[in-house]
């Protein structure tokens, strides 16, 4: 299936949650991932299932001043 992450087509197995999309760009932690613009806690990314066409977002925290 297509989906779009950071901006980006990926292509991922049918089935796929937000644990494989993370995969997918080797994103080490720490992170927040958004699902169509909605916060997913890391508590649900293996169990929120991805759609054809998702918008996901990772995001790392920037430090500094």
């Amino acid at each position: 299936m297509n989906v779009s992450i950071n901006q980006i087509p990926h292509e991922l197995p049918e089935g796929a949650t937000v644990v494989d999309a993370v995969a997918a760009i080797e994103a080490r932690p720490p992170y927040a991932v958004a699902v169509n613009t909605v916060f997913v806690p890391n508590s649900r990314y293996a169990a929120q299932s991805l759609q054809p066409g998702d918008k996901i977002e990772v995001i790392s925290p920037v430090t500094g001043g």
